[in-house]
């Protein structure tokens, strides 16, 4: 892949800038450091995703609301299609009757009339999620310096009106990775660093896995590229180019990286929520249970516990191998 014209940053240092996540540092006693580890992948620190639109069983929102609360998972972050804004009030109580804190929310890519109502609801019921942005921006790498200018400049704007109205309720905005250029970290953090330079400071990046299989190889430089932007990691099971060989999105521990994967991430420093998903035709308490048992087997062996047998998955099986 052709490396980007980048947007010359200056990378500032991890800890500096307020969105990061608390790092560890070499002051603090050795066993904070091992407590932060283990506790990055417990269920408190779990956010569901990818579960309205996404559900085979098409709960309601005090059904959904319930099944998390069941299964353990106390935080949630929302996606959406039309038919389901009528429901939005119902969402936020349901969730505040079954104690699930609403910690992210898929956004419009501009202020419109969604985002606005969105806003509204928020302010209404008292709630901080983070607004998760995507977008475009055609081809992974610009073909000149210029180009590479366009289309920043053309983020910087989009971003900035959507952090402004974020920042008046305490809001932040986590740019999302969903393919195409926008969704290439150094690219986020070329958005961002140029929005730092108008006195915008409340957009971080939120790392999708299932979005990243072409990362995968050089993950450990790009996790700490984002570290001093990142304030949500989504993890998936990942295979090397999954994505082009029907393994886009698997439970956790279905992959042949997620092993290696976790103990780059938990090595990292980094101390930021965990998102599991559905994003599939699946039941989504199914696919949430597999994610939750397959993150469970993979971490007692990151702590050097004796893991048992893998886990039975109850919403997947591996694709048959392709003809020869």
């Amino acid at each position: 892949m052709k490396v980007p014209y980048l947007h010359t940053i200056s990378i500032l240092a991890a800890g500096v800038l307020a969105l990061a996540p608390s790092r560890t540092t070499a002051a603090e006693p050795a066993a904070t450091s091992i407590v932060q580890k283990q506790n990055l992948f417990q269920k408190d620190n779990l956010a569901a995703w990818c579960i309205v639109p996404f559900d085979r069983a098409k709960r309601g929102p005090e059904e959904r609301a319930s099944m998390l609360e069941r299964i353990g998972v106390k935080k949630f972050v929302y996606d959406y299609r039309a038919e389901h804004i009528p429901q939005w009030d119902e969402e936020m109580e349901a969730l505040k009757r079954h104690g699930i804190e609403l910690t992210g929310w898929w956004f419009p890519g501009s202020l419109n009339s969604d985002a606005q109502k969105a806003l509204e609801l928020f302010k209404k019921h008292g709630v901080k999620p983070q607004l998760w942005v995507s977008g475009g921006g055609g081809s992974l790498s610009a073909d000149s310096p210029e180009e590479q200018e366009k289309r920043v400049s053309a983020d910087v704007r989009r971003i900035r009106v959507i952090a402004q109205a974020a920042a008046e309720q305490n809001l932040k905005v986590a740019l999302y990775n969903h393919g195409s250029w926008f969704g290439e970290p150094e690219n986020q953090i070329a958005i961002i660093e140029r929005l730092k330079t108008e006195g915008i400071n409340n957009v971080g990046i939120v790392y999708n896995q299932h979005h990243g299989h072409g990362h995968i190889e050089r993950f450990p430089e790009l996790l700490q590229k984002m570290l001093p932007y990142l304030i949500y990691l989504n993890l998936n099971g990942m295979d090397i180019q999954g994505d082009t060989k029907g393994r886009k999105i698997m439970p956790i521990a279905a992959g042949t990286e997620d092993l290696q994967l976790l103990r780059v991430i938990r090595d990292s420093g980094y101390q930021g929520p965990i998102g599991i998903l559905n994003h599939t035709g699946e039941d989504a308490e199914a696919r949430l249970k597999d994610n939750l048992n397959g993150l469970s087997w993979l971490t007692a062996q990151l702590e050097g516990k004796a893991a048992g047998p893998k886990p039975e998955y109850l919403s997947w099986k591996a694709p048959a191998p392709a003809a020869q």
